[in-house]
């Protein structure tokens, strides 16, 4: 007869100390500064997310200068193009990843190489062979090296009318090419083999390194995992981390955690983790982007803080509750508010369009919480700014 596991219960409040350590916004220099910070924050969190939303700092940045207080965008480029330590590729989204971590995304390249993709099916082989060949011969080029396309319909709304576009994003996705540079939102791209001075690639990982490597990647940065939060937007990769999941607490790697309010959903840590769930993050204030790693997947920031963000940018003006671009504000360890920001680069000042308070920010007294937030509302203005 198997052994009963036990389940550790685990309040709210214990539970968000753990995800924040894990997300290391409890400490204020967790990783340096530099290039090499930039590197060792990426590898640490798993991934970065990459968006094209400009109303103020693009949450790659955001997100790195939320945990390196020196951070600078010049140290993003240097861990990209010169030191090679991190790449771009597709995690749920569009990310930075650490580039010793490639041999995992290998198999979907591959995948793509055999299948295609669903964005871009009408990629002619004649436009493949054509950005090929001028990478081959001349070098890493943007978009904008190629002046010569006859102009399509697009395939969806965001789709590109230019075929060599397109044929760069489908030799992206099946591992021909990378981004080796980007400068805002222009990517330039070289064929892979040539950016990263292989002689031979690495070996793809086999089913069980990835299946692991998903695992370990969100207990490394959330601290607490679910099968939702492990394989956010991955429904196909749920049976085999559950699978594994199940292996590793027969062996007490893992034990299964009862958080608070959680209901039905189960929960795992590492057994060490819960030992140390430690005190809260003190006084510190972290205004987050909401593609940042703690908002972006709702449903569990609601779980874990009783907050529910909305992103209202794509949302009618009159429908609307934080604003176009609002930024949850984090003092210690609740959510307190959320600020709809726009940074005017032309008066050169960060603008406070609307800020709600939400959570112990609507509760409790607001004088020295205010304060303590527009202390960091102009440090994060000095950042927005910065050449």
């Amino acid at each position: 007869m198997p052994r009963t596991v036990p389940v550790h219960p685990l309040n709210t409040t214990e539970g968000r100390r753990i995800w924040l350590r894990a997300q290391r916004l409890d400490t204020s220099v967790p990783f340096g500064k530099g290039a090499e910070a930039t590197a060792a924050a990426v590898e640490h969190l798993g991934y970065v997310q990459i968006d094209t939303i400009n109303v103020i700092e693009r949450c790659h940045h955001h997100i790195l200068w939320n945990r390196i207080p020196e951070y600078r965008r010049a140290d993003l480029r240097q861990a990209q193009s010169v030191d090679k330590s991190v790449f771009e590729y597709w995690t749920h989204a569009l990310s930075y990843v650490p580039a010793k971590h490639l041999r995992f995304f290998l198999p979907a390249m591959r995948r793509h190489r055999r299948e295609g993709h669903k964005w871009l099916t009408s990629v002619k082989p004649t436009d493949l062979r054509k950005v090929l060949r001028l990478i081959r011969r001349d070098g890493a080029l943007t978009i904008r090296d190629i002046d010569d396309d006859v102009l399509v319909d697009k395939e969806h709304l965001w789709a590109s009318r230019k075929p060599s576009k397109r044929a760069l994003q489908l030799l992206f996705y099946t591992g021909m090419l990378t981004i080796s540079e980007r400068n805002g939102m222009l990517k330039t791209y070289d064929l892979m083999a040539r950016h990263f001075g292989w002689d031979k690639p690495p070996k793809p990982a086999s089913v069980s390194e990835a299946t692991a490597y998903l695992l370990d990647r969100a207990l490394r940065a959330q601290g607490i995992v679910s099968l939702d939060s492990i394989c956010h937007l991955d429904a196909p990769s749920k049976p085999a981390v559950r699978r594994l999941i199940g292996a590793r607490v027969r062996r007490g790697e893992l034990m299964p955690v009862a958080l608070q309010g959680a209901g039905k959903q189960e929960h795992w840590a590492r057994p060490e983790t819960l030992e140390s769930a430690g005190d809260g993050a003190g006084d510190r204030v972290h205004i987050l982007s909401p593609f940042d790693p703690l908002i972006i997947q709702r449903k569990r920031t609601e779980l874990f803080f009783g907050y529910g963000h909305r992103f209202e940018a794509y949302v009618p003006k009159d429908k609307r509750v934080f604003g176009y671009f609002a930024l949850p504000v984090l003092a210690g360890d609740d959510i307190v508010a959320a600020l709809d920001l726009k940074t005017d680069r032309k008066v050169r000042k960060l603008l406070v369009q609307k800020w709600s308070w939400v959570g112990a920010g609507a509760k409790g007294a607001r004088k020295e919480l205010k304060r303590r937030i527009e202390e960091e509302l102009h440090r994060f203005e000095h950042f927005q700014l910065a050449e």
